[in-house]
């Protein structure tokens, strides 16, 4: 059995190509040809552990992660992770890999597959809030969606909204509501349990990603106007910890799996200047399909040598 620790896995991240791979999983999961279960968590008086089984590319997997949000204080990521990997066939176990970077960079990615489909064609002003984890990594991921012309950075902790701008060649703004204004896409990418995202600070046709699950990272206003709500899984309106917290009350009718709209190709989901939201749970068939990719390049690797 293969057993691969971050850095490893960390070396077989191609952003490029796992966007491929996590388009071709999310339509799968639309069309039924991916499966898995909501989400469970066991809490902890800190965080919590969820599980999250599932099948996609072929592959049996499930993936472990604890989610404390006081991690960023400690210098640990907020989201640490383990996945497990079986043959689909017999059952057999294939290899462990350490799911922490799978799990940043799946999330950002699946970000810019939304923007992709959602942002309008001239989007050319993108603003991050947030410094940690999911920054960053929505910063690497963001611009494989749109050539954007401005890059910009905000959150509460000025001194890391620097450093992550600095190492992104972004501007870092000190306050969200100027960071927002005028911005073609929003990218919401923290542990809020308020919102600190306003509709009123919204451009006409902006597109905004949430990530954070901690709480209500974005007003009901934003939700409630959106013209287009994409969702992973219509399960992000169930209740936590299998869905969003944003979600809570919303009628499920009005969402749309993101693999609905990546089969269709293109940006043509939109009209005119209306607001367009893609909340993120993250999801089991995910991880497994990035997974199984960085495990079949690890193979390759083995075998050239």
């Amino acid at each position: 059995m293969l057993f691969l620790d971050r850095a490893q896995v960390e070396r077989r991240l191609d952003l490029p190509a796992l966007l491929d791979v996590l388009s071709s999983a999310l339509i799968d999961l639309t069309a039924g040809r991916a499966s898995a279960p909501p989400r469970i968590a066991a809490r902890a008086p800190h965080g919590l552990l969820a599980a999250m089984p599932g099948c996609a590319a072929g592959v049996l997997g499930a993936k472990l992660v604890t989610v404390f949000p006081e991690n960023e204080s400690r210098g640990l990521p907020g989201h640490q992770a383990l996945i497990a990997l079986f043959d689909a066939g017999n059952g057999a176990p294939l290899a462990v890999l350490d799911g922490t970077a799978i799990t940043a960079a799946r999330t950002g990615l699946v970000s810019a597959l939304a923007t992709r489909a959602l942002a309008r064609e001239d989007a050319r002003v993108l603003t991050i809030i947030g410094s940690g984890v999911q920054a960053r990594s929505h910063l690497a991921a963001l611009p494989l969606a749109r050539k954007f012309a401005e890059i910009r950075v905000a959150g509460r902790n000025r001194e890391r909204v620097a450093a992550v701008a600095a190492a992104a060649c972004a501007e870092p703004y000190s306050e969200i509501e100027a960071a927002v204004r005028g911005a073609d896409v929003v990218c919401c990418c923290t542990h809020a349990d308020q919102p600190i995202l306003n509709r009123k600070w919204l451009a006409p046709g902006a597109h905004v990603n949430s990530v954070g699950i901690g709480g209500c990272e974005l007003d009901r206003a934003t939700v409630d106007s959106a013209g287009v709500l994409a969702v992973e899984s219509m399960v992000a309106f169930d209740p936590f910890p299998a869905g969003a917290f944003e979600l809570q009350g919303v009628d499920p009718s009005r969402g749309v799996e993101l693999g609905a709209l990546l089969a269709q190709g293109g940006a043509a989901h939109r009209r005119g200047d209306e607001i367009t939201v893609y909340k993120s749970v993250g999801h089991a068939v995910e991880d497994v399909a990035v997974a199984a990719w960085v495990v079949r390049q690890a193979a390759c690797y083995d075998e050239s040598r």
